[in-house]
């Protein structure tokens, strides 16, 4: 049985972030009902690429990838007797998913409603419209894609078409499911709002929470979500391979790996960490690219990770398709279409043990199970039950969906506490693992020490820190028995460290059996790979996202390389979540393998599946799209850029109207959509000499008003000083030891009815080391070792030893 078997929901939703928020919970078994117009159905049906033309609304290869496993039911939401029917269908359900600003959720008020907008809920009209390169760039992070970007060159989309939507969609899934374990319990509904917007800014919360406290400057330059180094893009034999390099050890491994060429005695051994230079860098890259660029980029990623240098291959779709690292873990999954035929589909990024996901039908035909549907309201709908609530007082009762649930936390950087800290802000006690000895890594970075630094307190709001020294026997003993008190393990760290430290998922079962051990690896935890380990940055080259971001003819230039690790840490959280419904219902526990690298991939599914169904090589793009044109980045006054996206001929025509361009309309190169995408070259250039002359802001706003999809490139001071997310409480003030109180990112999401407290910053280490050892463990034994570890902790706080 898969996870979600048994649960309904209604997707109410056209858009892709709606529709791959319902596909996440389809493809765990939940009953996904699509309600559609008659005639046309979903926008998406008709979405590029469209591989028969002849086929009707069944020929695209989009909505094929989004709506796996979900039944298609056709209504007319104009017919009285349609929209009575349609209630009693959600009267049935369990959740409903909505990309509009009206919903009915309080006529449902035992249902879980969730909206999902551009902006969210309240957001002005004029921004209804947008299109995911707005949010994309309004977001920030447009404005830094690529890293290293040349500042001639306009930025980028990201990489595929729909980043925002399926982060967005992806979020909204997590939010449900968080949700809908409330209502297994309370049988209560809720109300979710989703901002697309919120949900990428909020991906950047290591970055951005530095800047909007002052201790990072926020420069507002492309280069403001960049790393100092020679982390690149390099030509070989047969494509790319990607470096990044940070630290002494990958110094070490690289001078290894090439032979201890004598112009490496240039560069002191520890240079990375202490004298980068602009200078450094260029020799560097240039003597690299000298020695790579005749080897095969699988060889030369294979012995540099055996030295430990995270070295990896620029992938394609078709090298995934090949990878035996994913034919392993069975990524991928042959679905028959009834109209486009047989093709490999992605799966999901992480394996169950117990409840897996899985593609059982392609997508519908338009109204395929309307009269199914229609005949089955007069049966009865039992909905799923709880067989093993385990719900445990917390600490602090903050309130959330997750109210009651204990996470462990064996994790570090940046995706294992980002998982962390969404379940945190979804109402669960997450309690951190560390120890004076050996604290989070992210403690020793950028502060002045370790209870001070500045990207610790970014990412760990409202988490507990216990200082356990689990090299010890006591303190393994103390973790042994609080796992035993809890429901949710996490960890994220090197291949079989968790094995040897006799906390495999097999170990745990026997503390405590109805566990869920959650494990986020680069690879995951198998596979022929599976050993290997890297950065967010060579996630993202594996995954085939690095090699679609790029100049139309150019190389590959990559996302920005802070991507990734946030997006990794959203997805083991809500497989976590998912395996908690399953637990609560059947009373089982399990392993959720989750591979990052698998994670990123999914971002771009509808680009793997369009490979696979056609061969085509998919490459670089610029900002291309094939379903509008103009799709651009454009360059304003004062460095700015503003985007645009045409969808059709009537906002063609208000674009030039907005910028006086009668040569535009009246040239017969852009008379149609199809003749745009043919000279677009051309156009772009035209439009360029047209909006640089132009305020950003006030053009995007002019576009807008207009009726024509426009955002403006944001900066890194555009996004931190956006009124929209203070208003959202995006950005929140939370406790801090020593300033009194600290902005952070918080949730991207808003709950009407249920949300959790989030007023406590992050934890000293070993701040709550007490209340675990008397509250939870009960142990009046381990008083005493208690006070001498929390003393110890101290010292180490006031010299700032790590």
């Amino acid at each position: 049985m898969s996870a979600l078997t048994g649960f309904r929901v209604v997707e109410l939703a056209e858009s892709v972030a709606g529709e791959y928020c319902g596909k996440l919970l389809a493809d765990f078994g939940a009953e996904v009902i699509k309600v559609e117009a008659p005639g046309c159905g979903c926008p998406t049906r008709a979405m590029a690429p469209v591989l028969h033309e002849d086929a009707g609304c069944e020929g695209s290869a989009l909505f094929a990838y989004l709506n796996t496993n979900k039944h298609s039911v056709v209504l007319d939401l104009t017919s009285t007797g349609d929209v009575e029917r349609l209630h009693t269908i959600i009267g049935t359900a369990d959740a409903v998913i909505d990309d509009r600003t009206t919903s009915w959720a309080e006529q449902h008020p035992n249902v879980v409603f969730c909206s999902i907008t551009p902006f969210g809920q309240g957001a002005a009209a004029e921004f209804d419209n947008a299109k995911s390169i707005n949010v994309f760039h309004a977001s920030g992070w447009g404005y830094h894609t690529p890293s290293h970007a040349d500042s001639a060159q306009p930025p980028l989309q990201g990489p595929g078409r729909f980043i925002a939507d399926y982060e967005a969609g992806l979020e909204a899934a997590l939010c449900v499911a968080s949700s809908m374990f409330r209502r297994l319990h309370t049988g209560r509904g809720e109300f979710i709002d989703v901002s697309q917007h919120a949900v990428l800014v909020s991906r950047a919360d290591c970055i951005l929470g530095r800047l909007i406290t002052g201790e990072v400057p926020a420069d507002g330059e492309r280069g403001d979500y960049d790393q100092q180094g020679p982390a690149s893009f390099f030509a070989c034999a047969d494509g790319f391979v990607y470096l990044y390099m940070t630290s002494r050890a990958h110094w070490l491994g690289v001078k290894e790996l090439m032979g201890h060429p004598k112009w490496l005695d240039d560069f002191a051994d520890d240079w990375l960490e202490f004298s980068v230079t602009s200078e450094k860098v260029a020799a560097f890259q240039r003597g690299f690219a000298a020695w790579v660029r005749d080897l095969a980029k699988e060889a030369a990623a294979d012995q540099a990770q055996r030295l430990g240098v995270p070295l990896v291959p620029v992938n394609g779709a078709a090298d995934l398709h090949h990878s035996p690292q994913y034919r392993h873990r069975g990524f991928f999954a042959d679905v028959r279409h009834p109209v486009l035929g047989e093709a490999a589909y992605p799966t999901v990024p992480y394996a169950l043990s117990a409840s897996p996901a899985e593609i059982t039908s392609a997508a519908p035909t338009l109204g395929q199970h309307t009269a199914a549907i229609l005949e089955a309201l007069s049966t009865p709908h039992a909905p799923p039950m709880v067989k093993s609530a385990q719900l445990k007082p917390p600490k602090n009762p903050r309130g959330g969906p997750l109210e009651g649930v204990r996470v462990v936390e064996l994790t570090k950087v940046w995706a294992g506490p980002y998982a962390g800290k969404l379940l945190a802000l979804l109402g669960a006690e997450v309690i951190k693992v560390e120890t004076a000895a050996n604290p989070e890594e992210m403690r020793a970075y950028g502060g002045t020490d370790i209870n001070h630094a500045p990207f610790f307190l970014s990412i760990n709001p409202e988490i507990l820190s216990v200082d356990f020294d689990i090299k010890s026997p006591t303190g393994m003993s103390r973790l042994r028995e609080l796992i035993a008190r809890s429901d949710v393990v996490i960890n994220n760290l090197r291949p079989g460290a968790m094995e040897r430290q006799g906390l495999g998922y097999e170990q745990l079962k026997l503390i405590k059996p109805d566990i869920i051990s959650v494990s986020i690896k680069m690879w995951g935890n198998d596979g022929p790979l599976g050993h290997q380990t890297g950065y967010a940055p060579c996630f993202a080259a594996l995954a085939g996202l690095a090699s679609l971001v790029g100049y139309r003819g150019g190389p590959p230039l990559g996302a920005s390389m802070r991507y990734g690790d946030s997006t990794v840490g959203a997805a083991a959280a809500f497989a976590a979540v998912v395996a908690l419904l399953h637990r609560e219902r059947t009373g089982a526990g399990q392993f959720v393998d989750v591979s990052a690298v698998e994670t990123l991939s999914s971002m771009i599914g509808d680009c793997l599946l369009e490979q696979s169904l056609t061969g085509k090589s998919l490459g670089p793009d610029g900002n291309n799209h094939p379903d509008m044109c103009p799709h651009g980045c454009y360059p304003c006054t004062d460095g700015a850029w503003v985007t645009v996206a045409v969808a059709n001929d009537a906002e063609w025509q208000r674009l030039c109207d907005v910028l006086d361009a009668t040569a535009l309309v009246t040239d017969p190169r852009y008379a149609t959509i199809r003749e745009r995408r043919d000279h677009v070259e051309a156009l772009d250039a035209g439009l360029a000499r047209l909006t640089r002359e132009h305020d950003a802001e006030h053009l995007a706003h002019r576009l807008r008003m207009a009726g024509v999809p426009a955002s403006k490139s944001a900066t890194s001071v555009d996004v931190i000083g956006d009124q929209r997310l203070w208003d959202r409480e995006l950005y929140r003030f939370v406790s801090d030891h020593r300033e009194g109180q600290r902005p952070i990112l918080g949730p991207s999401w808003q709950l009407a009815r249920a949300p959790a407290k989030i007023v406590r910053g992050a934890p000293d280490l070993g701040e709550d080391t007490d209340y675990v050892l008397h509250e939870i463990l009960h142990d009046e034994k381990l008083r005493a070792g208690s006070s001498s570890e929390a003393a110890g902790t101290r010292a180490a706080s006031k010299t700032g030893g790590t």
